[in-house]
């Protein structure tokens, strides 16, 4: 399974904010829509992630509220990344080992959308699910041997 798979269900709106935005308004986008992260662009070009993580850490550094400061102050400016074409389980490596909840999708330098561990954790569920379905109904219908009397 791959990346692709979980944008195609998940769909591909983004929310996006620029370096040089208020923190204030990119924490009340957050709020308005109901999403835990997202994509700083500049110039048509990812230069960062702002996450919940992020928003809370500047929110304790500045005594209990987001101030005047701008996204480009507080926001993840390395954040991985993959590709459509990334494998699930490379995915969940990856965000395992950086304790990412977020991570862009790039198509070269195109951003395609963005998954979160949310979303890839319930792609492998249905995954397993589907599997346990299949092969139930594979023992429930294989075939007798020869000789062999049902009843």
């Amino acid at each position: 399974m791959k990346v692709s798979d979980i944008l195609r269900v998940k769909g591909n709106t983004l929310v996006t904010v620029r370096p040089d935005d208020a923190l204030a308004e990119a924490v009340k986008s957050m709020a308005e829509h109901d999403i835990g992260s997202l994509v700083v662009m500049e110039h048509g070009d990812l230069v960062g992630m702002l996450t919940f993580r992020e928003v809370l850490l500047a929110v304790v550094g500045n005594g209990g509220s987001v101030g005047t400061q701008r996204v480009r102050s507080v926001m993840d400016d390395a954040p991985l990344t993959c590709t459509p074409e990334t494998n699930i389980n490379e995915v969940r490596r990856m965000m395992l080992g950086r304790h990412a909840r977020y991570m862009p999708v790039l198509d070269r330098r195109t951003l395609m959308g963005v998954i979160s561990f949310y979303d890839v954790a319930k792609t492998v569920v249905d995954a397993q699910d589907f599997e346990n379905r299949m092969l139930k109904a594979y023992i429930r219908d294989w075939p007798e041997e020869k000789g062999e009397q049902s009843g």
